[in-house]
């Protein structure tokens, strides 16, 4: 039941089931992350949770500074306000589903970032932070920078 494909750069979404399917409960998307694939920068939700269930592979998650190894089966809940990330560190492809509660993050979101990272060339990490903050994400630099 697949609705839309996006592509963001390595990252391939497959929305599921958006805010209009669930009457705004939930949005439920898969996502594949190929072996060492740039990942977006650690961030946090500010009005919504995300509950990650492997599918394949593994992908190592970080939340608020915990490393989580997300195999198929097993599960990770990231509340609001959880400073989170994720990586494949492994030399397999590895797939996950999101569900985001309530539907807060939809397609348009990665599609937006898509035309941002697939545009060729680095990506413009202001343009990025500034389509995180439209859609309630919040970008956590390193703590390599001052703050």
């Amino acid at each position: 039941m697949k609705k839309e494909t996006i592509k963001a750069g390595q990252i391939t979404i497959d929305f599921l089931m958006e805010a209009a399917d669930t009457n705004g409960s939930a949005a439920v998307f898969e996502f594949i992350v190929p072996a060492g694939a740039r990942v977006p920068i650690p961030h946090y939700h500010e009005n919504f949770d995300e509950t990650i269930y492997g599918l394949a592979g593994v992908m190592t998650f970080t939340v608020d500074g915990k490393v989580i190894n997300i195999a198929p089966g097993e599960t990770c809940f990231i509340p609001r306000g959880a400073v989170h990330g994720f990586n494949n560190l492994t030399p397999k492809e590895a797939k996950a589903l999101a569900i985001i509660t309530p539907a807060l993050l939809g397609p348009i979101f990665f599609k937006e970032v898509a035309e941002i990272v697939n545009a060729g060339g680095p990506p413009d990490l202001e343009k990025l932070k500034l389509v995180m903050a439209k859609h309630g994400l919040v970008p956590v630099m390193p703590k390599m920078q001052s703050a």
